[in-house]
């Protein structure tokens, strides 16, 4: 399964505040994208899912005709432009993250998910 990571440039400039820098932040965010891609908004107020159910989401995803795009916004957030333009608002936590750590934490929710997918052990599992 082939991953991609593409970034689209945060807003600068003292003009660029708040919400007018997450508006145009999302507005080159979903320029941006293809008009096929399964949209995920990663979000502080977006479902949450344990490990398992993530799994099976990202198998049934990835069985699908189209590529799963994941969203990360930049320090104000996205507007509700780019929630309402995805197929899933998911949660990795209720806290704020930093974008990098909410990287990683993506990164990691993946690679774990795709070898549970392989057939390696997890050891959560029941």
């Amino acid at each position: 399964m082939p991953i991609e990571s593409a970034f689209v440039r945060a807003a600068t400039g003292r003009a660029q505040a708040g919400a007018s820098r997450a508006a145009r932040e999302s507005a080159s965010l979903l320029a941006a994208l293809g008009p096929r891609e399964r949209r995920v908004a990663l979000d502080r107020r977006g479902r949450t899912m344990d490990t398992a159910a993530f799994t099976r989401w990202l198998d049934r995803s990835l069985r699908g005709p189209a590529p799963v795009a994941f969203l990360i916004g930049g320090a104000d957030g996205f507007t509700e432009a780019v929630r309402d333009r995805a197929e899933l608002v998911l949660s990795l936590s209720p806290m704020t993250l930093p974008h990098a750590l909410a990287r990683a934490c993506l990164a990691e929710q993946i690679y774990r998910a795709v070898t549970i997918l392989r057939g390696v052990p997890y050891h959560r599992s029941s």
